[in-house]
This record gives C-alpha cells, structure tokens and sequence, in this order.
C-alpha cells in the first residue's frame, strides 16, 4: 500500500530513561490508547509488543531499540522504545539520531537515576527537543516534587511544569495540567479521563504554574511576549507556536505526569505530541558531511539513512532507515555514498515490533524497514544517483570492558568468527579484535550485561558454544640502565658456515638524549614503533668492522627480540642501540648470520640493563550518588587506584583515578553489584606505568617456566 502520511503528518519520537522508568509500558499505553491494541500487555505477563524478543521476557527489561508505529488524530507517530542500562547505550544513540523528540522518563519514587544523566548528553549533543514525564506516580514511594526538583538541578530550569498530580501514591487518580487549566480525573482502570473545573484550593497554585508556563513559552519570543504584555494571556495557537519553537530551541521542556502501569495521563502525552511536538519537516534541515543541507521535502531528491540492522532467522538482515529527503519506493535503486554500490529496496515495511507491514513508499520523515541491502550497514546513507549526499555518522560511544573469547569445540574457530561479523554488523558498540600480541580475540563491550547478551546470541542464535576468559595485558618491556654485550654467531655444518660477531650498547631512551659517551655517531635511525614507543639505532662502527650492508640484518634481528622481550614475551620500547664493533669473514659472514649476532646480543645485554616491565594504565571515571561513594572509593582503592579527585557533576559525585588494566577486568560487574546499578563509569588509556617489582618478578618466573615447558614439548 502507498503511504497513508505525507511529511507534515509524521511525528518521530524516542522514549527515554533509565532501567524500570516505564517506556515499554507506556509505549504500550500509546498503542492501546489509539486503537491498535483491544488489551495492553505487561512486562510481568511477557506479552507487551516492545519487549517480544526472548531474552527480554527472561530478563525482564528492554535490550534492543524497538520500532513503533501508532496513528492519532490524523497523525502518524513513529515510537522508538529504547533500553535504559549503560550497557545498551548504542541502541539509545542510534535512536537519538533519528528521532525528533525525546520523551525523558523519570521514575518518581526514585528521583534522576545514574543512565538518565548519561541518556541527557547525547540528547544535548543530538540537540533533540525533550518532554519529561513523571511516571510510577501511583507507587507508594513516589515524591512529584523532589523529582522535579532533581531533574531542575540536573537539567536546568528550562524544564517547565504543565502537569502536577493532585495526590500521589496508592491515591493517585487526578492530574492538574496548567497548560489547559483542567483536572483530569481517571477512574482505578485508567484510559479516558473525566475532565473537571480544577478545585478552589488548587487554583491559586495551579495560576501560578500556568503564568510560569505562559511566561516560558513567551521569553523566547519577542512577539510573542509584547503580545503577552498587551492582553496578559496569550491564546491556544499562540501557546502552540511559541511552544514548539521553544522546544526546538531546548529552551523549554515541558514537563507532564503518568501512572503508565494503570495508563493514566498517557492519551494527553499523545495528543501533546501530534499537536504540539515538532515534526521532521519544522527541525533544522540534516547537513551533509561537506555542509549542504538536506531539506525534509517530500520532492527533493531521495536521502535516507541506515540507524539500525538485525538478522532475523530464515528472513536475513533487516535494514532500518529514516527518509531525511524525498520519496522512497519499493523496487528502487539508490546509490550508497559510503560504498559507491547501487542497492535495490526490493521491500519496504513499518514496523509494530517483531511485526512487519509492506508499504509501497514512504515519504521524508517518515522511519521503515527494508531487508537484505548487500552492501549497506549501519551509518551508511542512501541518495539519489544525481546526488552526492553523505549524512553524518554515528559516534557510538567507546567500549568499557573487554574480554577473550574462544570456542570450546576445537575446528569451530571460523564459525565463531562468523558469528562476531555478524554480531558487529548488529551491534555497533561491539568491536572485535584478532590480536597478534595477546594470541586471542578480544571483544570490546559496555559491560557484563552486553556480554551476557553476546554469550546468548552465540550460543543460542549462532550455535557456538564459547568460553570467556580474562585478556592477557598488553604489558611492555624497558630498561633503567646502560649496558653491553658481545655475541658471535659461528655455524660450521659443510659447506658454508655461519658468522657474525656484534658489539652492542643499549640505553633507555628519552628526546634530545647527547650521542653515546666515547662513541662515534655515523649514522642513526629513529623510529617510531607501531606499539608505542621509540627504538634509536645507531651506527657507531669505525674502520669497517662490520660492512654497511650488515647492519640492517642486525637492526632486523633487535626489531625480532623487540616484539618478544626477554622479560616477558612482551613488546621493547623507548631504548637506544649502538652498534660499535664487531668482525666478519670473507666467506662465512651473511644476512642471517648477523641477523642472529644482532638479536643474541640485544637479548644479553638488555638482561643486563635492570629490565623494567610496564603496565598499561587507564583513566576511569566513575559517577555516583553521593551515599556510595566512600564505597566506589574502597573498591578502587583495592584495585591498586591513584585517586585523582572527586568532584559534583549534575548532583552526583565523580571520581576520577588511574587504574592499572589488569586491576579492570571484572569492574563492570563488580560496581553493578556494589551499587546495585547506581553508578556508571567510563575509560581510557592514560599511559603506561612501572610494574610492582613483586608483580614483574611473578610474570618474568611464569614466563620463563612456560618457555622451558614449550622447549620440553
């Protein structure tokens, strides 16, 4: 079927907040409420149309972003149901990118939660219009104005009353909305209100509210407020207006109550939206990566953009897309600017969940589904043949856990690494990396809820049975001292032998270091190496006791050590080496003998040049309430922690430390548990730092005791 909306009736909105705030259960409030549904369903009964994938009716909350559609009061309004824990942020972001206004839940018998404040930033840097909903207002803890309070301090004072609940708790069954100035009385099943006078004693109050609102919608703009100043009032088409230009702005974000669970004040928030919400069509224009604006104009050439892909079993990849220009039709054929391939939409769906419906076109603004686009991922934009548009990608947020994984079958090594692809192509946040340093493949992840998830999909999706285990740390090997070293390589087997003789100094190195001391510098080679760090070799040798065309033998024979270091096995960094005698033969002196020469003798002296080991140490951040920070603050001083301070970021606490990596491994779960998922952190590499010389000493035994086994085998 074609399209039943054209641009200017599309209206794209996310829902927001942390874990238990309501979204699923609201978005279901919304598809009851117009219609769609003859009985809501419950995250308790497992049948609500968000939450249909297996997983989350085991778990009991949203994993994925889920794609929503509803019709009310001649509008259509896309829904994009979101989860609320760190770990699924990726699904949070990407749903930010495509929506035209956010719908912030708050759970009011718990205030502003650690993921609401991390879920605001990404709203401020999509610049995306926001409405607040109080919701849980019919739970016995429930406090309406602490809440508020909280979100003011946090978000700012744009947020803006339209709704109070008249009693709140058990009792809760009234609303006062300031912006119609009517009562809203709902009977113990929710759904339509009786509509009433607000009452005396409320009035004062609720005029109070309503002029404060009036006064918001007014101050940014001047018409507007001269308007405001003639008549003292301004009128609903006004209101409407101003409010919407506001919320464009982020000026103004209007804040309402529910009781989702009893779907209470849901139908207002909907009719809220489709009158007032922006629309694709009345936000700023999309702007290309080389700046040119992408107008929502239904009869501008085709611009669309890839937020979300799944892989659903005996169907294949389902592609989810926003229209940012133009007009797509099923059957044709746009160009993918990231891969310069032509795809073909063959299908074009709305979606209702895990339900699909086939339309024929759909228009600028609206959000869809197409399936098996060959060559098309997440962050890919689709156009026209006769343009060249490139919309801005995704910045998904960097990993906070990583891990080793490996089959448990042996031979099944490369359907696990069809099973990451495809999980990578699903999952944005994940990265998977095959390293040659630590012999694993490590997955970077948010945490051990999105691992939990990973371990599900390759055991029950993709059928490999897994083990996790801890990555080895990327340690690094150094030295504190100066030392030399002699060695000669001599090989007499028939025929041609073997020789070299090198005579090697070795130094720590550091910039603008004086040549070495009774040397004579002839040439010198400073590079840069690929794991970080500096190598300087110079050549000191005088009167041609080593030919010219010898030392980059030795040279290759110093990197060859360098990527296996005496110590550990680990990579060298930051040393000098000198080259400054040695002998060959006229016959028996060649490439591998100096080869050999070269990294016998760095391997002797760099065991004699107080070997150091280094650790990789990261920058974490973690953010709290303010009543477990003392105990953050133990569990990372078990860690080996430098705290580098503690300081109030939007009325919780942020700790700031340098952590050692090996000290991380289990600290996602570790702080989940410890603050019952309170608190939030995020990392980074910050440096490399001196091992504990008990902890060198212990990794230098193992190593050697697994070579000697390795020699023995």
């Amino acid at each position: 079927m074609a399209a039943e909306y054209d641009t200017s009736h599309v209206k794209n909105i996310v829902l927001l907040g942390h874990a238990g705030s309501g979204k699923t259960t609201l978005a279901e409030c919304f598809l009851f409420e117009a219609g769609l549904l003859s009985r809501r369903g419950s995250i308790a009964e497992k049948n609500t149309v968000g939450d249909y994938h297996e997983l989350e009716q085991e778990r009991g909350n949203s994993i994925f972003s889920k794609l929503l559609h509803t019709k009310w009061r001649g509008y259509k309004i896309n829904i994009i149901d979101t989860p609320g824990y760190d770990d699924f942020v990726g699904e949070v972001v990407s749903a930010l990118r495509v929506a035209d206004t956010g719908i912030m839940l708050l759970n009011a018998a718990m205030g502003v939660e650690v993921s609401t404040g991390l879920i605001w930033d990404y709203t401020e840097q999509f610049k995306t219009p926001m409405v607040f909903a109080v919701n849980h207002l019919d739970d016995e803890k429930a406090n309406y104005d602490e809440t508020v309070k909280e979100a003011k301090r946090h978000f700012g004072n744009n947020i803006t009353i339209v709704q109070y609940p008249l009693q709140q708790g058990e009792g809760f069954r009234s609303i006062v909305d300031v912006l119609r100035m009517t009562l809203y009385t709902f009977k113990d099943g929710g759904g339509k209100p009786q509509k009433l006078p607000i009452p005396p004693e409320e009035k004062d109050k609720a005029d109070r509210l309503h002029k404060e609102l009036i006064e918001a919608v007014a101050g940014n703009d001047e018409t507007l407020m001269e308007k405001y100043f003639e008549k003292g009032e301004l009128d609903e088409d006004e209101i409407k207006t101003g409010m919407k230009q506001a919320m464009i702005n982020r000026d103004l974000f209007p804040l309402f109550c529910l009781s989702a669970e009893r779907n209470m004040g849901s139908g207002r928030l909907m009719g809220f939206i489709d009158n007032i919400c922006p629309g694709a069509n009345e936000m700023p224009p999309q702007t290309s990566v080389n700046g040119e604006p992408v107008h929502c104009d239904p009869g501008k050439p085709v611009c669309a953009f890839v937020f979300k892909a799944i892989s659903e079993p005996h169907i294949g990849e389902l592609s989810f897309l926003k229209v940012f220009s133009g007009t797509i039709k099923s059957g044709m054929e746009l160009m993918n600017e990231t891969t310069g391939v032509s795809e073909k939409l063959n299908q074009l769906y709305v979606m209702e969940g895990n339900k699909r419906s086939q339309v024929n076109e759909l228009s600028a603004g609206d959000i869809g589904a197409t399936l098996k686009l060959k060559n098309t991922h997440v962050n890919n934009t689709l156009h026209d043949k006769n343009v060249n548009y490139a919309l801005k990608p995704i910045e998904f947020p960097a990993p906070n856990m990583s891990i080793a994984v490996r089959t448990v079958n042996k031979g099944e090594e490369e359907k696990l690494s069809a099973a990451l692809h495809q999980l990578r192509e699903e999952d944005s946040t994940l990265i998977v990396q095959v390293s040659s340093e630590l012999k694993q493949t490590i997955i970077h992840c948010q945490g051990d809820m999105h691992l939990a998830v990973i371990r599900w999909k390759l055991q029950n999706k993709h059928k490999v049975e897994v083990i996790f285990e801890a990555p080895r740390i990327p340690y690094r090997e150094t030295i504190r001292t100066s030392a030399e070293a002699v060695y000669r390589h001599k090989k007499q087997s028939g025929g041609a032998g073997q020789f070299g003789e090198v005579h090697m100094r070795i130094e720590p190195w550091y910039g603008n270091m004086p040549d070495p001391a009774g040397l004579t510098v002839r040439g010198k080679d400073v590079q840069e190496l690929s794991w970080g760090g500096k190598l300087a070799f110079y050549n000191c040798i005088v009167g041609g006791a080593i030919d010219q065309r010898f030392l980059p033998s030795i040279l290759k024979g110093v990197m060859e050590k360098m990527r296996e270091g005496p110590l550990t096995g680990s990579y060298v960094r930051d040393i000098r080496v000198s080259v400054f005698d040695g002998k060959m033969h006229p016959v028996d002196s060649n490439d591998i003998s100096f080869k050999i020469a070269g990294l016998m003798a760095f391997k002797n002296a760099f065991q004699l040049a107080s070997p150091q080991l280094l650790e990789p140490v990261y920058k974490v951040e973690v953010l709290c309430p303010e009543d477990i920070t003392g105990a953050v603050m133990g569990d990372l001083q078990t860690r080996r922690a430098i705290v580098e301070g503690i300081d109030g970021e939007r009325n919780f606490t942020k700790i700031t430390a340098a952590v050692p990596l090996a000290e991380m491994s289990d600290y996602s779960s570790s702080l989940r548990s410890l603050t019952q998922g309170r608190a939030k952190f995020k990392m980074h590499f910050h440096e490399y730092a001196v091992v504990p010389f008990e902890t060198q000493r212990k990794l230098a035994e193992q190593y050697n005791k697994t070579a000697r086994e390795e020699l023995v085998d």
